[in-house]
C-alpha cells in the first residue's frame, strides 16, 4: 500500500485506526451534502472502511486518508473501482474526494487530488480516470476541471442525476 506526500499533506491508505476520524467526517452534513445527502451512521462508515481496506488488498489502490502537518484529519481521496450501478457505467478507474469543512478553500483538495492523479498516471499507468459530481457541487466541478477533467455526460446513480467527468493521462514530457 502506498503513502503519498505533498508539501502540506500525507495521504495514507485507509486503516482500521482511522475509524473514529472517518465517523466524525461522514457524520458531518456539509461533507455528505453532495455525496449521499445525509450523514452516514457509524455502522455504514465501518462497512465503507472495510470495503476500502479490501480494495487495497485486491486491486493495489484505493482510498487514502488525508492528514495535515499536525496529523489532523483533512479528508479522503481515492482511486477506485466500486462497480457502481451507474448509468452510463464507468469504463475507467474512478477518482473521488471529500474534505472536512474546516479545510475547504485552502487548496488542500487540489493538492491531494493532484497527488492521487500523479500516482494514477505514473505508477498505476491509468490512461484515463473518471469521476461523478453532483450538479450543484460547483467547487468540486471547478476543481475537477482545473485538474483536467472534462464533462462528458449526465449520469443516473441511486436516483440522482450527476455530472460525469473524464480525464486523459497527460502525455509524458520529453526529456530530449
Amino acid at each position: 500500500m502506498t503513502l503519498l506526500h505533498t508539501e502540506r499533506l500525507t495521504l495514507t491508505p485507509v486503516s482500521h485506526t482511522d475509524f473514529d476520524d472517518l465517523v466524525h467526517m461522514w457524520a458531518d452534513p456539509e461533507v455528505t451534502r453532495y455525496i449521499s445527502g445525509q450523514p452516514m451512521p457509524a455502522e455504514d462508515v465501518w462497512l465503507r472502511l472495510l470495503r476500502d481496506i479490501g480494495h487495497w488488498q485486491v486491486l493495489g489502490f484505493g482510498n487514502w486518508v488525508i492528514r495535515d502537518e499536525v496529523q489532523s484529519m483533512v479528508g479522503s481521496v481515492g482511486l477506485f473501482d466500486y462497480r457502481r450501478a451507474l448509468s452510463p457505467p464507468f469504463s475507467a478507474p474512478e477518482v473521488g474526494w471529500a474534505l472536512m469543512p474546516d479545510f475547504h478553500g485552502k487548496g488542500m483538495a487540489r493538492e491531494a487530488v493532484r497527488a492521487a492523479l500523479h500516482h494514477a498516471d505514473t505508477v498505476l499507468d491509468f490512461e484515463r480516470t473518471q469521476c461523478m459530481i453532483s450538479v450543484p457541487n460547483t467547487p468540486s466541478i471547478k476543481l475537477a476541471e482545473a485538474l483536467g477533467f472534462r464533462h462528458y455526460a449526465q449520469g443516473l446513480y441511486k436516483g440522482s442525476t450527476l455530472g460525469l467527468y473524464e480525464r486523459q493521462r497527460p502525455p509524458a514530457k520529453s526529456t530530449g
